[in-house]
């Protein structure tokens, strides 16, 4: 009997021990929301990702000794509303993110589908994190059939250590017969206290005679009772049939956070490309029942010039170019 109780006892050690190298962690956000858009008619519907995207998503880490550690990250997109994966057919892929890393002291090497180094910019510093009928690329695109606004599939990235503050990446991605894929990206930038600035570039091959570049920078400052953020992008054709467009997009924003509440604003302007002209007002509130749970409502409205049709949000009717657009959602969203 002693000699049992030894042995599970050295069976429950060795186990705590491998479960304190190695962890694997489910994970994912709910986010539905009735959202009306009216573009040259009006159309109510639900949707998802308000203020957050929706996901379902495993991640693990092994410590493999040394300093050296791997990890992976399979994430995919939801689609609550209808009860769906991401799939085109309503089953789940895993196309938000795909990853195998290997991470030290050296910093991380990434592998797999992940987001662009220049996509970050637009996201950390627009106050609705790219979300909703706030979004602020809502109002931005790519030239030249580029795929890559947001994320690329085949890449290979490098991220650096913490380094007091500094932090940087940069992304290589095969193009592998597919148009539009084929980039390089980087970002750089420094986050401390208040203060968080970076500067990113990315450049997409379509074909060895014509791609799309673009170069962003953007920041944010606390100031205790709110936080300030800006940015501007600017994304050029060169070659095929978009060569020589040029479009800047420019955005200054804020949220004010009191208690559970946030009031969130911001105003982006699109100008350069005549068929690109526009600017969007949006204005949210949320409210955090919990640390994982909030509701929240989110207002905007594009202004279209003459020769642009940008829409406040999915889901809406056909927009005659130089017509407003208006959206307006309210939602819940729980992460777990």
């Amino acid at each position: 009997m002693k000699k049992s109780l030894l042995a599970l006892a050295a069976l429950t050690a060795f186990a705590g021990v491998a479960s304190a190298q190695s962890s694997v962690t489910l994970f994912g956000v709910v986010d539905l929301n009735v959202r009306n858009i009216k573009n040259d008619t009006g159309m109510t519907i639900m949707s998802t990702d308000g203020i957050s995207s929706s996901r379902l998503g495993f991640r693990g880490v092994e410590d493999l000794g040394g300093g050296l550690r791997a990890g992976f990250w399979i994430e995919g997109g939801l689609n609550a509303d209808i009860g769906a994966g991401d799939a085109a057919g309503g089953g789940q892929q895993w196309r938000r993110r795909a990853t195998v890393s290997l991470l030290s002291t050296l910093g991380e090497v990434r592998l797999g589908r992940d987001y662009v180094p220049d996509f970050w910019n637009h996201t950390m510093y627009d106050p609705f994190g790219t979300n909703g009928v706030g979004n602020s690329v809502n109002i931005f695109g790519t030239y030249n059939g580029a795929t890559t606004l947001v994320r690329a599939n085949n890449s290979v990235g490098y991220f650096l250590p913490a380094m007091g503050g500094i932090f940087g990446q940069a992304m290589v991605a095969a193009g592998e017969g597919v148009t539009g894929n084929k980039i390089f990206s980087g970002r750089l930038g420094y986050a401390a206290g208040p203060l968080s600035v970076a500067v990113a570039y990315g450049k997409t091959e379509s074909t060895p005679s014509a791609d799309w570049t673009r170069m962003n920078v953007g920041g944010s400052y606390n100031l205790g009772f709110m936080t300030l953020m800006a940015q501007f992008a600017q994304g050029e054709g060169n070659g095929g049939v978009d060569d020589g467009k040029k479009q800047q997009l420019a955005l200054i924003g804020g949220a004010i956070p009191f208690g559970a509440h946030t009031i969130k604003a911001s105003y982006t302007q699109s100008t350069g490309d005549a068929a690109r002209e526009a600017t969007q007002f949006a204005a949210g509130y949320q409210y955090d029942l919990s640390k994982r749970t909030a509701v929240y409502a989110t207002f905007s409205r594009v202004a279209n010039e003459a020769g642009s049709k940008y829409t406040a949000g999915g889901g809406g009717s056909a927009l005659t170019a130089g017509r407003d657009s208006t959206g307006i959602e309210a939602g819940v969203r729980h992460s777990f």
